[in-house]
């Protein structure tokens, strides 16, 4: 790939020092994709999410330390994505841990600020030096540092380091992250802190961009060094270089579950002509995927099909949805017209098609459509106050790559985007007075705004 004048040199050399390939175990189960998928329909929503998480949904602290300017709490809860999507978190992910920096005096208020991890952001020492223990001196404000499915404590064993092992991973830390967000910010409120806030650099960015436009209320978010979908990162950006696509096109190749049954999940695949244009499929696959939409109604991607109909013909109850158990005999979400079919996740046996020139673009076309239907900001609700929302983006970031994507102004009309000279890497690593800068300054706008909803 060629990279403009744009471009950060040191982002693009400091990705050829990282050896490491990112989804070594390829997309994932078919049927994890396919329930992951299922819940973002309804977590995109905020008007349907607002009884998914209980009130007074358990949080525990379990250890304190005392430091000269503050006290340290570790925490604990179960995931609620655990209760609702049974077992697609790995065993290690279903505690969700934090850590609770508290000032021992407050300059006014009491606030605090959610801090998700950027990736390979591993338990708590680098938000807590790098950010939660200055913002104690400077602007005595708390922060909660969550630790995220996948990283730390909640890593699961045969993962090496921060390379999530399937695609899938990301979806499942994503939906995690947002529903653990809730409990948090539900728990703060309940003890009396006030205002409530959110952050995160790079991967942690989005992650709090995803989390924020489940909050039903006005909040400030502060995301550093992401953008409006992860898809980029993953096909354009220096990252694409580490993806195991090999394995990618193989498993795409072999099983035609993604391309004839997947693909048909995501929001604006819901026709042939958008199929044909997303994945460039070849003419004998796009009759059969034209075959099987006539075949049934329910083969087209909508509503009706992705959320599922209770046993009178209502909509089903969220914790039923995904349940792991009995469904009947068919998988969740697919198509019924499929189902006459009893080679459901038979193989190619088309040698042709397996070896077919097309197939690295057919999987790069595939990554962006998974990647945009789960991490698009554009296929969430938008936040109840865009103008709470200062964005810290670098000019030259060649991880986060901006050009061919809705922008995040247009996505949330009123955002601020404040931006950065250099790349991903010279900011991550030198730019965190600029970040906290955009915390207080978000905080501050909140509370002339809202001064009374405390």
């Amino acid at each position: 790939m060629c990279w403009s004048m744009g471009v950060s040199r040191l982002d693009v050399f400091y990705r050829r020092l990282l050896l490491t390939k990112l989804f070594i175990g390829g997309w994932g189960k078919p049927e994890d994709l396919k329930r992951i998928f299922e819940f973002r329909k309804i977590i995109g929503d905020r008007e349907r999410c607002r009884s998914l998480v209980p009130e007074d949904y358990p949080v525990h602290i379990n250890k304190t330390e005392e430091h000269i300017d503050c006290h340290i709490h570790d925490g604990f809860f179960i995931s609620p994505l655990e209760h609702l999507v049974p077992g697609i978190l790995p065993a290690e992910a279903v505690k969700a841990r934090f850590q609770f920096i508290v000032p021992k005096r407050w300059q006014k208020n009491r606030p605090v600020c959610i801090h998700l991890a950027g990736t390979g952001d591993h338990f708590f020492w680098r938000r807590r030096t790098l950010m939660a223990r200055p913002m104690v001196k400077e602007a005595g404000m708390a922060s909660l540092l969550l630790e995220n499915p996948y990283y730390g404590s909640r890593k699961p064993k045969d993962q090496l380091r921060s390379s999530l092992k399937n695609v899938s991973d990301l979806f499942v830390m994503g939906g995690a992250l947002i529903l653990e967000s809730t409990v948090l910010l539900r728990w703060l409120e309940s003890e009396g802190y006030w205002p409530l806030g959110m952050t995160g650099i790079s991967m942690g960015g989005y992650m709090a961009s995803l989390a924020v436009t489940n909050w039903p209320k006005p909040i400030p978010l502060i995301p550093c060094l992401s953008w409006s979908t992860a898809s980029s990162v993953f096909t354009t950006g220096v990252l694409s270089k580490a993806v195991n696509w090999k394995e990618l096109e193989k498993q795409y190749a072999i099983d035609s579950v993604y391309e004839e049954e997947i693909i048909k999940l995501l929001d604006y695949c819901g026709n042939v002509d958008s199929l044909e244009h997303l994945l460039g499929l070849s003419g004998d696959v796009r009759a059969s995927v034209g075959q099987s939409s006539k075949a049934g109604g329910q083969a087209e991607a909508g509503p009706g099909l992705l959320i599922g109909a209770g046993p009178e013909g209502g909509e089903a109850r969220a914790d039923q949805l995904f349940s792991s158990g009995n469904t009947g005999g068919r998988s969740l979400g697919t198509p019924r017209s499929l189902h006459a079919n009893s080679t459901l996740h038979g193989k190619k046996t088309d040698l042709a098609k397996c070896y077919r020139p097309s197939l690295h673009r057919e999987s790069i076309s595939f990554m962006k459509a998974v990647m945009d239907e789960c991490t698009h900001m554009a296929n969430f609700s938008v936040p109840v106050d865009t103008s709470l929302i200062i964005v810290v983006q670098a000019k030259e970031d060649a991880y986060v790559p901006r050009t061919g994507v809705l922008s995040l102004q247009e996505i949330w009309p009123g955002c601020e985007v404040r931006y950065l000279n250099g790349g991903h890497i010279s900011a991550y690593l030198f730019k965190q007075n600029v970040f906290r800068r955009a915390i207080y300054d978000t905080f501050d706008r909140f509370c002339l705004k809202y001064p009374n909803m405390h």
